[in-house]
């Protein structure tokens, strides 16, 4: 597992393998649109009695970088104030060859989206590339949640391509829920049946454990909320106004810095919204 920082300059010094020509500005994505090379998100799983074993022999040192970000390509000037770093990932590296380690590849969809770029450098970043941003980062719990539910047999209508703040991303249903309503993906098919479907304009927030969707047909917004006692299924069909979304200025100082970097904002045309309070069976159906 690589960070940018150690693949950027192996690739400059040494090439691709099997002759290929390394291309002039170092780690560049390939025809397929990705880099050809693996990278990590730092979510380690380590085993707790070798791992204490191993801090008791190193003491928890691990080799140190330094990792500095330069304002510009002369780099006369750092962009942000620089420091001595160590990777997690680097940890196997001081365990014996007889130790077993491992990793899982997981689609960036299911499990990366990191919010760390502001809005006026996102917007530099080269189309195909990801943001990174608040805007992109929000946008993929979104598609995350509707890829899901689509595995889980609901119907989600594909995205379409909207810009904000200058990146281009995709804007799937907007679907958000709490984690005490599905914490893995046997929790969120347990809780879908039938033929459900969401419109690729709707907005659905599911706030309880025991919240079961059934033949739902989603075209607007349904905001739903039970109490851990409640047990309710909701199903028919959910048809309004719902949200819409609006274009915001980053640079407009006079919206909430949390609304401009995100580049966009919600208005709440019109929602059927509905929570039960008390324990009890109920059933949603309009």
């Amino acid at each position: 597992m690589w960070n940018t920082s150690q693949l950027d300059p192996l690739l400059r010094a040494s090439g691709y393998p099997d002759g290929v020509s390394i291309p002039a500005d170092g780690d560049v994505n390939s025809e397929t649109g990705y880099s050809p090379f693996p990278g990590n998100i730092n979510q380690l799983i380590f085993e707790i009695g070798p791992y204490l074993e191993e801090l008791t022999k190193t003491g928890g040192a691990i080799k140190e970088f330094v990792n500095p970000k330069y304002k510009d390509a002369t780099k006369t000037a750092f962009k942000s104030s620089t420091r001595l770093e160590c990777m997690m990932q680097d940890y196997p590296k001081t365990l014996p060859p007889s130790a077993r380690v491992g990793f899982t590849v997981m689609d960036a969809w299911l499990a990366y989206a990191p919010v760390k770029n502001n809005p006026e450098d996102a917007a530099k970043v080269p189309k195909g590339n990801p943001y990174h941003s608040a805007t992109s980062g929000e946008m993929a719990i979104y598609r995350s949640h509707s890829l899901i539910l689509r595995k889980a047999g609901v119907k989600v209508d594909d995205p379409v391509i909207q810009a904000f703040n200058g990146q281009e991303v995709e804007v799937w249903s907007r679907v958000v829920w709490k984690p005490k309503w599905a914490l893995t993906f046997s929790e969120v098919k347990r809780k879908v049946s039938g033929n459900c479907s969401i419109s690729q304009r709707s907005t659905m927030a599911i706030k309880g454990s025991n919240i079961a969707l059934e033949d739902l047909a989603l075209d607007g917004a349904l905001i739903i909320g039970a109490v851990d006692g409640a047990e309710v299924k909701v199903g028919g069909s959910v048809q309004n106004k719902g949200w819409s979304i609006e274009n915001v200025d980053y640079k407009d100082t006079s919206i909430p810095e949390e609304i401009r970097i995100r580049g966009f904002r919600f208005n709440k045309v019109e929602q059927l919204e509905k929570t039960y309070t008390d324990p009890g069976k109920y059933s949603l159906t309009p």
